[in-house]
């Protein structure tokens, strides 16, 4: 197999440099890295590696600047792996990946156990999460079978590229996106299962510079669920769980909220969310005017 390997990125390129440099450790290197950033700024020049890297700039938001990505890689190659720039792979991920593909025919697309996943609380660094990864090598976490999801989540997925087709991402959920992956992913699923897997392993370490603005965010969480809904690529269910459950995280945390999360910033984004859906407007693409 010819395994592709897209990295979007913005405003890091010191970490961006350290996830490529790391990425040299894999068991089975990737057959070409694909970093993509609105324009050289962002990434360190002069590195080498024994892998194949490409820059595709020119666009900005994480959907556009995937997009951009794919458009040299479907055709070219038979899996295409997405990692954010802040995701750790375990040594044998690709390893995996290509094994899984290659014995189960019936999987479109595949994402890993995330060990810990630092855009859940403070972050961690990298020396924390190569610990992370070191001590799973030695003492591996419980076994399950593979289990099946409405979509993958975006920090690690890899997708068989004969079930992308002309399937992009939605460039109307702009900037971070938010959600993106889920409706991306779930139109692969005519083409076989979205799983994930044991033997897949890694630690997205979570780093909060280039995050958008919290009052962005916040709209995003309640408007992006409603217009995939409508859309169709997630669960009418799942939304209207997945809304009600940060709406609630939001009030019940800003009297009190984390150092490291803009609890009032979300929910006001939250309550500017709901008045728009109240009037009928579903328009992710609005972030860009808060």
């Amino acid at each position: 197999m010819k395994l592709a390997v897209v990295i979007p990125t913005l405003g890091r390129k010191a970490v961006v440099s350290r996830l490529l440099s790391y990425l040299e450790e894999q068991r089975r290197l990737p057959d070409h890295v694909f970093i993509t950033a609105p324009d050289e700024s962002h990434i360190e020049s002069g590195q080498a590696f024994s892998y194949p890297v490409s820059l595709v700039l020119g666009a900005r938001g994480l959907c556009a600047q995937r997009n951009r990505a794919l458009e040299q890689v479907v055709g070219d190659f038979d899996v295409v792996t997405f990692f954010d720039d802040d995701f750790l792979p375990a040594v044998d991920y690709l390893e995996e990946i290509e094994r899984a593909f290659t014995e189960h025919a019936d999987y479109a697309v595949l994402m890993g156990d995330v060990l810990r996943d630092g855009a859940r609380d403070t972050g961690c660094s990298f020396e924390e999460g190569f610990a992370i990864l070191r001590q799973a090598a030695i003492d591996p976490p419980p076994y399950h079978d593979p289990v099946d999801h409405p979509g993958a989540y975006g920090c690690n997925m890899s997708i068989r590229a004969s079930a992308i087709g002309d399937v992009r991402f939605d460039e109307k959920l702009p900037l971070y996106g938010w959600q993106e992956d889920i409706d991306f992913t779930a139109q692969m699923r005519r083409h076989g299962r979205i799983v994930r897997l044991a033997s897949l392993l890694g630690v997205h370490l979570g780093i909060k510079s280039g995050r958008v603005s919290g009052v962005r965010f916040g709209y995003s969480q309640v408007v992006n669920p409603v217009y995939l809904a409508r859309k169709g690529t997630m669960p009418v269910r799942f939304a209207a769980e997945l809304v009600i459950r940060n709406l609630c995280a939001n009030v019940a945390r800003s009297l009190s909220p984390e150092p490291h999360v803009d609890r009032r910033g979300r929910l006001k984004g939250n309550l500017i969310g709901i008045r728009h859906l109240f009037t009928g407007r579903v328009e992710p693409e609005y972030v860009l005017e808060l």
